[in-house]
C-alpha cells in the first residue's frame, strides 16, 4: 500500500477498503496533462521567487516530462493506493528523482492544486464545445441555404398552424445552438481564473508569486478569496446546466427527425449510415442515433442535478464531498462532446421530402389567418376576422373542400369585403413572401439570417483561429 504523505500524523496506517473507498485516481487520471501543466507552472514559479534553487526546479520539470510521456506511453500502472492523480504523479516524481521531487508541493495543497487542473481541463473543453457548436451551426446553415425553396407546414401543438420555409425551421435551431455558444462563452469567463496559492483555505506564509503563475498559465484573473476558491464549484455546475440546455435543444431536434422519418410524417429519410435495424422485423429501419441523443440529454440533467445536491449544504470550505464533483462532469463532457460530433455529421446525410412537405404545407386549413389578415387590411376588426375565417373553416369541413377551392361568391356570404385580391392569401408561395416582419420566415427575411448567421461564423472562425 505504502506509505501516505500525510503519515506522519497518525499511527495506524490506512485500511485497504478504506484506500479503495477513497481513491479517486481511476476517474481523475485523465487530468494528469493539466496535473503536471499547473505542477510545471508552481515550480517555475517556486524557481522564480527563490523559494527553491534553479536546480532543484530543473530536476522537477525534468522529471515531470518524463512523466508524462511515460504516461502517454502506458508505462505507469495508477493504483488505488495513490489516491488521486497529484499524489500519483508526485510519488513518481520523488522516485525518479530523490527527494528533491517533495519540493515542489511547497506552497500549495492538493485543495486548490485539484481546483487548478479542474479550470485547466474545463478551459480546453468549453473551448472544444464551441468549436463543435460552430461546426453544427455551418451545417445548419448550409442545409437552410440548399433548402431555400421548400415549404413546410409549421406547427403549434403539434398541430398544423401556418405554412414556413424549411430554412426558416433549420435557422430556429440555429438561433438556439447559438445562445448556447454565449453561455458557453460565458462560463468560460468565469473559469478562466487562477486559484493556484490558496493553498488548503487561507493561503500561504511563502512569498510566492500569484501573477507570475496567472501570467505563466494563461489566466487573466486570479481568485480573489482563497477560501471561496478552494470550496468554488460553480463553474462546474454552469458548465453542467450550460450543457443540459444544449443537450435540451439537441433532443428537441432528436425528437423532429424521429417524428419526420415516421410513414405519418414521411418528411425526411435518415442515412443508412446512421439507423439501426430490428433483430425480429426485417423491414425495420430504426431512427436509433437520435433517439440515444434524445435519452443522453437525460444523463446529463442527472449530472446537473447531482451537482446542485452535492454541493448544497457544504460548508466552507474544501470538503471531501467535492471528490465526487468530477465524474458528472467528465461524463457530460464526453456526452456533449460525442452528440455534438455525430449530430454534425447525421444532418447532412438527411434527405428531406421536399414534395411531400409542400403537399403537407397546405392542409389543416393554413391560410386561415393570411386570410383573416386580408380582412383586417381592409378595416374589419381582427376579432370579428377570426371569426368570419372560422365559420369559413367549418363550412369547408361540413363540404369536405378547401380554403382555396372557395370562390369569390361563396367567400363574400361570410363577408362582404371579400374582393378579387383575395387569391393571393389563398397561394402558399405568396403567403410565405408576405411574412416579411423580422424574424419572420418570408424569403428576403430567412435570406438576411442566413447572411447574417455566415457573418457571425466567420467572425468566430478567426476568433477560434486566433485563440493562443
Amino acid at each position: 500500500m505504502g506509505e501516505k504523505p500525510w503519515q506522519g500524523r497518525f499511527e495506524q496506517p490506512m485500511n485497504k477498503q478504506v484506500e479503495d473507498f477513497t481513491a479517486s485516481i481511476h476517474f481523475d487520471k485523465r487530468l494528469y496533462r493539466y496535473d503536471i501543466e499547473g505542477s510545471i507552472a508552481h515550480c517555475r514559479m517556486l524557481a522564480a521567487c527563490k523559494i527553491i534553487s534553479d536546480e532543484d526546479a530543473s530536476l522537477i520539470v525534468g522529471g515531470l516530462g518524463e512523466i508524462q510521456r511515460e504516461i502517454e506511453r502506458g508505462k505507469i500502472d495508477f493504483t488505488s493506493g495513490q489516491e488521486d492523480i497529484h499524489m500519483a504523479v508526485e510519488q513518481q516524481l520523488i522516485q525518479k528523482i530523490g527527494e528533491v521531487g517533495g519540493k515542489l508541493h511547497t506552497a500549495r495543497s492538493r485543495n486548490d492544486q485539484i481546483c487548478l487542473d479542474m479550470r485547466l481541463y474545463l478551459r480546453d473543453l468549453l473551448s472544444q464545445c464551441r468549436s463543435l457548436i460552430h461546426e453544427l451551426q455551418k451545417v445548419l446553415v448550409s442545409l437552410a441555404e440548399q433548402n431555400l425553396d421548400v415549404i413546410m407546414p409549421g406547427f403549434t401543438h403539434l398541430q398544423h398552424a401556418q405554412p414556413v420555409l424549411l430554412s426558416h425551421h433549420l435557422m430556429a435551431y440555429y438561433e438556439m445552438f447559438r445562445r448556447d455558444d454565449a453561455r458557453f462563452e460565458g462560463c468560460l469567463q468565469r473559469t478562466n481564473v487562477l486559484p493556484l496559492g490558496s493553498a488548503a483555505l487561507a493561503g500561504t506564509t511563502l512569498p510566492i508569486n500569484m501573477e507570475w503563475t496567472a501570467q505563466y498559465l494563461r489566466f487573466p484573473r486570479i481568485t480573489e478569496n482563497s477560501i471561496d476558491a478552494v470550496s468554488d464549484r460553480d463553474y462546474l455546475i454552469e458548465f453542467n446546466a450550460a450543457a443540459a440546455m444544449l443537450m435540451m435543444h439537441v433532443s428537441r431536434m432528436a425528437e423532429e427527425l424521429i417524428l419526420w422519418s415516421t410513414s405519418e410524417f414521411a418528411f425526411i429519410e435518415i442515412s443508412d449510415a446512421f439507423c439501426t435495424g430490428s433483430s425480429i422485423m426485417p423491414q425495420k429501419k430504426n431512427p436509433d442515433v437520435p433517439e440515444l441523443m434524445r435519452g443522453k440529454t437525460a444523463r446529463v440533467y442527472g449530472n446537473l442535478m447531482a451537482l446542485l445536491t452535492l454541493t448544497k449544504a457544504l460548508p466552507l470550505a474544501y470538503n471531501r464531498d467535492l471528490q465526487e464533483d468530477k465524474e458528472p462532469v467528465f461524463d457530460t463532457a464526453d456526452t456533449v462532446v460525442n452528440t455534438l460530433r455525430l449530430l454534425a455529421r447525421l444532418l447532412p446525410e438527411v434527405r428531406f421530402n421536399k414534395e411531400r412537405m409542400a403537399l403537407m404545407a397546405a392542409e389543416g386549413f393554413t391560410l386561415a389567418t393570411d386570410l383573416a389578415d386580408y380582412l383586417v387590411r381592409k378595416g374589419v376588426p381582427f376579432r370579428k376576422a377570426h371569426y368570419v375565417v372560422g365559420q369559413l373553416v367549418q363550412n369547408c369541413l361540413r363540404n369536405g373542400t378547401k380554403l382555396h377551392q372557395c370562390s369569390l361568391d361563396e367567400l363574400k356570404t361570410f363577408h362582404k369585403a371579400f374582393d378579387h385580391d383575395v387569391f393571393p392569401f389563398l397561394d402558399i408561395d405568396s403567403v410565405i413572401d408576405h411574412r416579411k416582419s423580422l424574424g419572420g420566415t418570408a424569403s428576403s427575411r430567412v435570406q438576411e439570417a442566413l447572411h447574417r448567421a455566415r457573418r457571425e461564423l466567420q467572425t468566430k472562425e478567426q476568433a477560434l483561429q486566433l485563440k493562443p
